[in-house]
């Protein structure tokens, strides 16, 4: 038993610092503290009651229908009443019947979970939560929602909802390597530390400023149901079955990894990985561990899961190991692609696409598909500046008469991410929204469907077509725009449009004296 905690406590250290790794407790307390709560932003919004759900850490209570003390037996009986669905979930999972696990023969391929199961004990009797050479039966209500071990619990005080945490008190490993994320660093500062990841997904979104800032919280609440993977596990590993197999299927990612900002799901099934999963999953057994997948699994192509939680040969809920373009692609990325950092990252993706394809064909495609992406934020680069350059010259629609600014806390900007969800009076403008539907969908479904090897997700229906019909409305715009400032700066007196010419005065100024001049001489 000893030895098991040994090689779990050796495991951790290389997730997490070795204070964390030596002590779950310590781990869990660490979580807590390192936790957002309601962001920077706290004071710009208040939580409403669903909310409870993606962030129980902060926002859950119990209710208040049933009072009392309530026992083990007693939650399954109520619930089979109350919500069977649940209910059923749970009695055909893995929690419900621990036993079965021990009786497995080693040559069936969930064999694995018996030294899990027993790695799981061993933790539980490290934290004296249960004694020693005692077994775990099963998993049950009370263990997830009071405590782990708690015969009985007051239904209206104790009840929680679970987060990361309560999950991390019996899978040790998994909760450090998921919260392993966190120390990522990028070598010239292109994202915070720790970005982007699951593991501060809710920190990103909570002090996102258009989320705070929306007054319309039951849409910004679509952001939450992807951004609590920090709070929770049950985004991949659906309650109460908690299946690994059904996390091991694309399906699993797809309630988030899809749509127009990260459309990696279609892109996935519309590549010829997806093809050949869709044709063959069949046949294939995703009761196998990762790391059997092929061998044992008989996958003939890879999975999301496959090529994500793989690094140089080890598979773990740490998914950021190999991330080089992030979220989005950046100039402060793309000018530093030759940093070992970076290279390092390739080098790890090239073993990754070894599973499969020859190294050198790996290398190549992703070298490839870097230089494609090099291509699309050079045009999307060209018509920041050309949106930015109106915005400095004031000539955008309404600037000078009806552009108010978003509400607090976002600022403005032209063709900022705010404008997406966000609109009133002459903010946005249509050349701002374009731009921004062009940076944040269009440049990054390019590079969604080049890294996923999806021909039309970067050529044609998505990507680069697109991109470059968001360019040409942008330089019509930009066109029609001077030239309507041009049109009326003409109709200035000659020494009214030289001193705007020479003393750099707005435009608008310019228009208001030259209407006052005009209004004089009627007179």
């Amino acid at each position: 038993m000893f030895a098991t905690f040994l090689r779990l406590t050796l495991l951790l250290a290389l997730a997490l610092p070795a204070v964390a790794a030596t002590d779950p407790k310590a781990m869990i307390e660490q979580y807590h503290r390192d936790h957002p709560g309601k962001g920077k932003f706290a004071d710009h919004w208040q939580p409403i009651p669903i909310q409870r759900y993606w962030n129980p850490v902060d926002f859950y209570e119990p209710p208040r229908t049933v009072q009392g003390e309530v026992s083990r037996d007693q939650c399954v009986a109520c619930h089979q009443g109350v919500t069977p669905g649940f209910v059923k979930a749970w009695q055909d999972s893995t929690h419900a019947h621990l036993g079965r696990i021990r009786t497995l023969p080693d040559s069936d391929v969930r064999a694995y979970k018996k030294k899990l199961l027993a790695e799981v004990e061993a933790n539980l009797v490290e934290q004296g939560l249960l004694k020693q050479g005692e077994h775990l039966q099963q998993v049950g209500c009370i263990d997830c929602h009071g405590g782990v071990g708690k015969d009985k619990i007051r239904h209206d005080k104790d009840l929680r909802l679970p987060d990361r945490a309560v999950c991390g008190t019996c899978h040790v490993q998994q909760f450090a390597e998921a919260e392993s994320e966190k120390e990522q660093t990028w070598p010239q500062g292109q994202w915070p530390k720790g970005h982007p990841s699951h593991a501060v997904d809710w920190k990103a979104n909570v002090e996102t400023a258009v989320w705070a800032a929306m007054a319309e919280r039951e849409i910004a609440q679509g952001c939450d149901q992807c951004h609590y993977q920090q709070n929770k596990c049950d985004g991949c590993h659906t309650r109460h079955s908690f299946s690994a197999a059904e996390a091991r299927q694309p399906e699993a990612c797809a309630t988030c990894h899809n749509g127009v900002d990260h459309n990696e799901f279609e892109n996935y099934l519309l590549s010829k990985h997806g093809t050949v999963y869709q044709t063959h999953k069949q046949q294939w057994n995703f009761e196998a561990p990762l790391k059997d997948a092929i061998a044992r699994g008989g996958y003939t192509a890879p999975t999301c899961q496959l090529c994500h939680f793989e690094y140089q040969g080890e598979f773990s809920h740490n998914l950021v190991r190999k991330v080089r373009w992030g979220f989005n692609p950046t100039p402060a990325i793309a000018e530093n692609l030759d940093h070992p950092w970076f290279q390092e990252r390739l080098d790890a993706w090239v073993g990754t696409c070894s599973q499969c394809h020859s190294p050198r064909f790996g290398r190549t495609w992703l070298k490839t598909a870097d230089k494609g992406i090099l291509a699309g934020l050079k045009v999307e680069q060209a018509a920041k500046q050309v949106v930015q350059k109106l915005y400095d010259d004031g000539l955008l629609p309404g600037q000078k008469t009806n552009r108010p600014a978003p509400p607090a806390p976002e600022k403005d900007a032209p063709g900022g991410f705010f404008q997406l969800f966000w609109a009133k009076g002459n903010n946005p403008s249509r050349v701002e929204r374009i731009y921004a539907e062009m940076w944040e969908h269009d440049l990054i479904k390019l590079y969604k469907g080049l890294v996923h090897a999806n021909p039309g997700g970067y050529t044609y229906s998505e990507g680069w077509s697109p991109l470059l019909r968001d360019y040409t409305e942008i330089m019509d715009e930009n066109t029609r725009l001077r030239a309507e400032a041009k049109t009326r700066l003409a109709f200035l007196p000659d020494s009214l449009r030289l001193a705007g010419a020479d003393l750099r005065l707005p435009l608008g100024t310019a228009l208001l004296v030259g209407g006052l001049v005009v209004l004089g001489r009627r007179r």
